[in-house]
């Protein structure tokens, strides 16, 4: 039975932290009923515990890499909400870095593609359907500045990114003409815990290197995506949107 058939509903992957954490929360307060998607589920009870203050959300527990639990979250989110409209996938890692390419260890390589790229490809593909049958919808993939260009010792990273890119822009394609877009966001790097335990000389290399000398804020990249989901956002669709303060632009 659905709790919320009357309002948009969207989903979002590693809502339990940092980025997803981020625009899953504006999502609710936006009036979206909103899926919280995450591996995690001590950190999912938390959101969810906390976001239900704003709106309606519920935590559902997904392992992005493996496609039976992301078809089981999508089915969960339309059973309860009783549409699907808008979804950013945000879950990811980085992986090891340091590392030339020669270096980069299979388990490594594997583990970074299966979440980053393999992950998102699972979360597109059920999301799809379930949108269409709602009349259309926006999905919003989060790829990385790395998925723009090169970065040295972060060939897995680089080559997911680049591929979350490379897969929005084909579905964009594909469903362009039945109400439904496909974008991926590129941030810079952004305040969250990730990069906060980045070694303090390697951080201010960040802000040295940024035009506005600042990280982004998780708030910021959530606006966006918010936005291109928005009707605002309608006609702006395959596109690959560096939201880095200027960074790429250099």
């Amino acid at each position: 039975m659905s709790e919320a058939a009357d309002r948009k509903v969207a989903f979002v992957t590693g809502a339990a932290s940092g980025i997803g954490r981020a625009t899953a929360e504006a999502f609710v307060a936006a009036g979206y009923a909103t899926a919280l998607v995450d591996r995690d589920p001590d950190a999912g009870a938390r959101a969810e515990a906390e976001l239900q203050k704003l709106g309606t959300c519920r935590f559902i527990a997904c392992d992005v890499t493996d496609d039976a639990s992301v078809a089981a979250a999508v089915a969960q989110t339309v059973e309860a909400y009783g549409r699907l409209d808008a979804a950013f996938n945000a879950a990811g890692i980085d992986g090891e870095h340091g590392k030339r390419t020669a270096e980069c260890t299979l388990e490594n390589w594997n583990r970074v593609l299966a979440v980053d790229l393999t992950g998102t490809f699972h979360c597109v593909r059920h999301q799809i359907p379930a949108m269409l049958q709602s009349g259309g919808g926006a999905i919003v993939n989060c790829a990385s500045v790395a998925g723009l260009v090169g970065a040295a010792t972060f060939a897995a990273y680089v080559s997911a990114k680049h591929g979350v890119v490379g897969l929005t822009k084909v579905a964009a394609l594909e469903y362009a003409r039945e109400n439904l877009t496909v974008n991926a966001i590129c941030p810079g790097t952004i305040n969250t815990q990730m990069n906060q335990n980045l070694p303090k000389d390697l951080l201010q290399g960040v802000l040295d290197a940024s035009p506005m000398g600042r990280l982004g804020e998780p708030s910021e990249i959530a606006a966006t995506v918010l936005f291109l989901c928005s009707d605002g956002g309608r006609f702006i669709n395959g596109q690959a949107i560096a939201v880095d303060g200027g960074w790429i632009t250099q």
